[in-house]
């Protein structure tokens, strides 16, 4: 899914102040498309820590029962400078995009989108006989300056490497990890050195992970008694470490298992702006793109809408194939962000 917020802030995100011991990011609740839509559990972006590594958006969702419901259903929307990450515990999901894509996605498997200069996309419950609950986490990772002009593309991956060891079962579904000598290295793209993997303990398991020490982590709790280098991280929560660590230890309680999503990667350095589904470096780099999003969807009657003649050519694209109309941005505050000054 993607930020569906009808009053979205504009946010310039930082990596916040350097941090010894683990730092615990507790979520907010947000209504994707209003007070009757789907709940989301948002860990970052905070004004305290909006970023790890290059990773500037978890939200964390389900499980939710969709057999009686439309189930998720977001219509065609655009994005910049930035790669969505879907990865479902539990579910499908079908993915559309202005490049042709048409892709389903479940769980243990990744679909990545590499929204470079611009791409619209929808995404959506499969219509018909589909599993009844649907859980995962949407996760982006910021893009650096020198590709957020790529062409935007897309890559769907069903064989992610796997490994097993004390008690527990690690998929890197992004970037690379190393786990009792193994490396354990996914073939999505990337443009930062960065992981993204998912952890799965037994009961009472204690998992030892070799990291990179240039890196910082984060880890999101789905289920279970977790505890992140020996400090308990409540479920939904994110749980974070800075650089300097070569190795990090992941615990389950006694009495079930445990699930957990660990994302990491090297500080980054660059200013983000974020607003909507926009990423860029400042707010005019924003505001364009929001004016290029408009310009190519035309309003009909009772609110409804739809792409204007020419949008398959413009900047974002069209996506074909969704029942309705593309969704209208909300509106841009006219502000200029100064630049924070990041910590030493």
């Amino acid at each position: 899914m993607s930020n569906l917020e009808t009053r979205p802030a504009e946010q310039v995100c930082t990596s916040g102040a350097p941090t010894d011991g683990v730092e615990l990011l507790e979520p907010r609740m947000v209504p994707l498309g209003g007070p009757r839509a789907m709940t989301v559990r948002r860990t970052i972006p905070q004004r305290a820590r909006s970023l790890v590594g290059a990773w500037c958006f978890s939200d964390h969702y389900g499980p939710d029962d969709v057999s009686a419901s439309a189930g998720m259903q977001v219509p065609p929307h655009p994005h910049t400078g930035l790669q969505t990450v879907s990865w479902l515990f539990e579910g499908e999901i079908l993915h559309r995009d202005s490049v042709g894509s048409l892709q389903m996605v479940r769980p243990g498997e990744l679909n990545l989108m590499t929204a470079g200069l611009g791409i619209s996309h929808s995404e959506e419950s499969p219509a018909g006989t589909r599993p009844p609950s649907l859980h995962g986490i949407q996760l982006w990772t910021a893009l650096p300056g020198s590709a957020l002009g790529v062409e935007p593309h897309f890559e769907h991956h069903g064989d992610l490497p796997v490994a097993e060891a004390d008690g527990a079962r690690v998929q890197v579904f992004l970037g690379s990890l190393r786990l009792h000598g193994r490396d354990l290295t996914s073939p999505a793209t990337t443009y930062t050195p960065l992981v993204g993997a998912q952890l799965d303990l037994e009961a009472g398991a204690e998992l030892r992970l070799d990291v990179d020490p240039g890196f910082e982590h984060g880890l999101v709790v789905d289920t279970g008694d977790v505890r992140w280098e020996g400090e308990p991280v409540a479920p939904s929560s994110l749980g974070y470490v800075g650089p300097g660590r070569r190795r990090l230890v992941v615990a389950a309680g006694p009495d079930r298992p445990a699930r957990a999503v660990l994302v990491g990667g090297t500080p980054f350095t660059e200013d983000v702006v974020m607003w909507w589904n926009f990423v860029g470096r400042t707010h005019d780099d924003v505001a364009r793109a929001r004016a290029a999003w408009m310009a190519q969807i035309e309003d009909l009657p009772d609110g409804l809408t739809a792409y204007a003649d020419g949008a398959r050519e413009r900047r974002f694209g069209q996506v074909d194939g969704y029942a309705s109309g593309p969704l209208r941005a909300p509106v841009l505050p006219e502000i200029r962000l100064k630049p924070r000054t990041r910590p030493a």
